[in-house]
């Protein structure tokens, strides 16, 4: 008979906030992803007009203190002068971070100097980073790989969670632990004291160790090959979608993936669920889903203003 488990612990949350190509529609912003873990929230890229939809999704500017940049294509930062110019007017709560490659900075460097002022007066920092480390945080981390797209020093990003122990259900009846605080703080990693004075450790009620949840999000790339064990066993994985494979030759040209490209790298990789993003206007949802699905089973198309969470493969992902 299986041993019950019980999960506990903190998800990541995922707000789509532009999931167009290099082109806005009515329906669709340009390229902006909000990442929360408990307190803390990531930007990923800021497209044109980012502030807008974070104010259209509810979410305000409280808590956003970094900005991950993919690459320095127009599409994924003209939106970060009108962020910070706001963030400076609305808020004096220490200076937002903005991550990317050397390459990625020196332009955003440029660009930010010219319209709202350097460092030391536009309320912003500049952080160039490489594949490997960016943050570690206690129970998770965020990690930074390469990827190909049209020569450029682009970036995917990968949040892990720690190893989790799950609790047996069975020891913990078989030791009369009650439901509620006792069971999370156990959970955690801490000794509980019972009601009849008992001590109870985490070692006798934790199942063997299991991967915590993954999240991967890649923004413009030309090839998979190279993708493969960066996204591994991801529980989801964000990436884009610009072509179906009828202008693969385009897609190619052009750099980017085709939807038949982007569901192949999710079952060569074994990823939870697929979701599709930097949406050209040349296509309905349909075909991208169509395509896609005829390679991979559990995939997306998101819109603007998709919310989900994902947690480790045995939660799977949730609207």
């Amino acid at each position: 008979m299986t041993a019950r488990r019980i999960w506990h612990g903190l998800v990541f949350d995922l707000v789509f906030l532009g999931t167009a190509a290099a082109v806005p529609s009515a329906e669709r912003g340009l390229p902006a992803l909000l990442v929360a873990r408990g307190s803390n929230r990531f930007l990923i890229d800021c497209g044109e007009g980012t502030q807008r939809q974070l104010m259209r999704a509810g979410l305000g500017f409280r808590g956003l203190a970094h900005v991950l940049l993919t690459h320095a294509h127009l599409d994924h930062v003209l939106g970060l002068a009108g962020l910070l110019a706001t963030l400076a007017l609305y808020r004096g709560d220490g200076r937002i971070e903005i991550v990317g490659s050397d390459e990625t900075l020196a332009f955003v460097r440029r660009y930010l100097a010219d319209t709202i002022g350097p460092e030391r007066e536009g309320g912003y920092r500049l952080r160039a980073i490489f594949p490997g480390p960016v943050l570690v945080r206690e129970g998770w981390r965020l990690d930074a790989f390469a990827v190909a797209h049209r020569g450029t020093a682009s970036l995917g990003y990968r949040f892990q969670d720690e190893l989790r122990h799950p609790l047996i259900l069975e020891r913990l009846d078989a030791l009369g632990v009650p439901a509620g605080p006792e069971r999370a703080m156990l959970a955690q990693g801490r000794s509980v004291v019972l009601a009849d004075g008992r001590h109870i450790v985490p070692e006798m009620v934790h199942g063997a160790p299991v991967p915590g949840a993954a999240l991967v999000v890649v923004g413009d790339t030309e090839e998979i090959a190279g993708l493969v064990e960066p996204v591994r066993d991801a529980d989801a994985l964000v990436i884009e979608t610009t072509f179906l494979e009828r202008d693969a030759a385009l897609a190619r040209s052009r750099g980017h993936l085709t939807a038949a490209a982007a569901a192949r790298l999710a079952r060569d990789a074994e990823i939870g669920e697929l979701l599709l993003t930097h949406i050209s206007g040349r296509y309905s949802p349909q075909e991208i889903l169509t395509e896609a699905g005829r390679h991979f089973p559990n995939v997306r198309v998101v819109a603007d203003f998709d919310r989900m969470s994902v947690r480790a493969r045995d939660d799977a992902v949730s609207p």
